[in-house]
């Protein structure tokens, strides 16, 4: 099989092909840019690929209820021309292809539960920590989805004691992506965390509310793993440190070996590495030709 896959983050676009056993045979990527020529070269990259299916996993806010008026538009966006944008649409009139579509971070944790590190379980969460936060839920073996989708970047968080930022998101102020995400880190420290020391007090803090929002992730959804990628998560002296304030966060509550001797291997970076998003929606493209058939 050959399916087509388009990870649209806020910032690139990568676009490749793949088979169905999640192997990626073609990919590029470029800058996010204005809706209508960034999906000029979407479509152009395609022409010649005779994919059967595409999936797309979408930054967001998104539609993805087949029965709403604006079903596969880009909703609440602040990305500048992008809010109200016809998406899937403009991809259905340039190609008469099956396509799944669902956000960035869903694709992500369906590509993990599929190939990644959630392989063999019916549970998973996938975080990304960016340009924006975003979290996936694959729960009981599907995806959810729900009233819109999940959007966990924007649950509140306690304040760090020592920190004094304002927060970035433009919506909520100091929720966990105004408090987390990438801008937000290099808001309150006037440089980009790839320029900031592994032992820089920015990682501490920003562990602090990352671990805030697993501990309340694992209490609501008790999933069977959970997945932090995105380019904050590079920084990979984080992981110790958020292990560690989860498990002072749930103080002994949650009673299970993953959580109590085995934290190492419950809170992972992804299996697939960075092409998690594009896997994942190479997995949405082959669940909508499979739906078709």
């Amino acid at each position: 099989m050959r399916i087509g896959a388009i990870e649209a983050g806020g910032t690139k676009f990568v676009c490749g092909v793949g088979d169905e056993h999640g192997n990626i045979l073609d990919r590029i990527s470029f800058p996010t840019g204005q809706p209508e020529p960034t999906l000029e070269r979407v479509i152009a990259y395609f022409r010649d690929k005779e994919v059967e299916a595409i999936g797309i996993g979408s930054f967001g806010p998104i539609d993805i209820d087949p029965d709403s008026p604006t079903y596969g538009h880009v909703t609440t966006t602040p990305k500048p021309g992008w809010s109200g944008f016809d998406f899937l649409g403009t991809m259905k009139r340039a190609f008469d292809v099956p396509f799944g579509w669902d956000t960035d971070v869903n694709a992500a944790a369906y590509g993990e539960a599929m190939w990644g590190a959630a392989k063999g379980l019916d549970s998973c969460v996938y975080y990304t920590f960016g340009t924006g936060v975003g979290v996936g839920i694959f729960a009981e073996g599907r995806l959810v989805h729900g009233l819109v989708h999940p959007e966990g970047g924007h649950v509140l968080i306690r304040r760090h004691p020592d920190d004094s930022f304002p927060g970035s998101c433009p919506y909520h102020g100091d929720c966990l992506e105004g408090m987390a995400s990438g801008p937000a880190i290099e808001r309150r420290w006037g440089v980009k965390g790839s320029e900031l020391a592994p032992d820089h007090p920015a990682w501490p803090i920003e562990a602090y509310y990352i671990g805030q929002a697993l501990a309340s992730t694992i209490v609501l959804l008790s999933p069977k793993k959970v997945i932090l990628g995105g380019g904050v998560m590079h920084q990979r002296q984080l992981f110790p440190m958020i292990r560690e304030e989860v498990k002072r966060n749930l103080n002994g509550y949650v009673a299970h070996d993953a959580i109590l001797k085995h934290l190492d291997d419950y809170i992972v970076p992804p299996g697939l590495g960075d092409n998690a998003g594009l896997c994942g929606a190479l997995a949405l493209g082959l669940a909508a030709l499979r739906g078709r058939s």
